[in-house]
């Protein structure tokens, strides 16, 4: 890592997480620079992002937002729900939507909630990011309510060539017939983490060269 911090050709460093459980997640993090911290995960750009200022964002967080944006999802005023307090999806999406530009009032539910459905019940915004298949059923979907999937399980078919097929944490197919938005898995918030993370390096490589977009 900190070769690539000082190599002027490398302009975005990522560490593919989960690492193995002998290796400090922080601490590698940590050694990334933070202009070349394309996923927005070391304490700089998080600090950043809490005071708004110019930095790099999480890029499910980030792409969840674009989402909501050029949907056209009513966000003001409105009542999201994030299911799940990670520090890659849930915690830095629920500073973003509380933003002035975003402006909804937030709640965020996890493995101490109690009674979980009566929280969902009243989202208008449903951000599923649990990481457990089949979480939330169609019974606690408000009618017209935008619901984004997260969650990526993999779950035994053995109808399937791998073995397994790939749902989240969402009933889709009783939710996507009484939510006004739904994102399906896969195919939903996948590609936008991607297009993000492309979208952060060449904002890097930019800055990085002085060569303006």
């Amino acid at each position: 890592i900190a070769d690539c911090n000082r190599d002027p050709n490398v302009h975005g460093i990522l560490v593919q997480l989960p690492l193995p459980r002998h290796i400090d997640e922080r601490r590698v993090i940590g050694a990334i620079g933070p202009e070349k911290d394309v996923d927005g995960f070391t304490p700089v750009n998080l600090g950043r992002m809490l005071l708004e200022e110019p930095c790099y964002i999480p890029c499910t967080p980030l792409g969840i937002i674009e989402l909501l944006k050029r949907s056209e999802v009513p966000t003001k005023g409105a009542h999201a729900v994030v299911v799940g307090r990670s520090n890659i999806v849930g915690k830095p999406l629920a500073n973003l939507l509380i933003r002035k530009s975003i402006n909804a009032t937030v709640t965020i539910c996890h493995t101490g909630t109690k009674d979980l459905g009566s929280y969902v019940r009243e989202a208008d915004i449903l951000v599923a990011c649990a990481g457990v298949p089949g979480l939330v059923s169609v019974d606690m979907i408000k009618p017209g309510a935008c619901v984004i999937d997260v969650g990526v399980n993999r779950v035994p078919d053995p109808t399937k060539k791998k073995g397994y097929r790939l749902c989240g944490d969402v009933d889709f197919e009783g939710a996507s017939k009484v939510a006004g938005w739904i994102t399906p898995v896969p195919g939903g918030v996948g590609p936008m983490t991607i297009t993000m993370l492309l979208s952060n390096t060449i904002d890097a490589a930019s800055r990085i060269s002085g060569v303006a977009l």
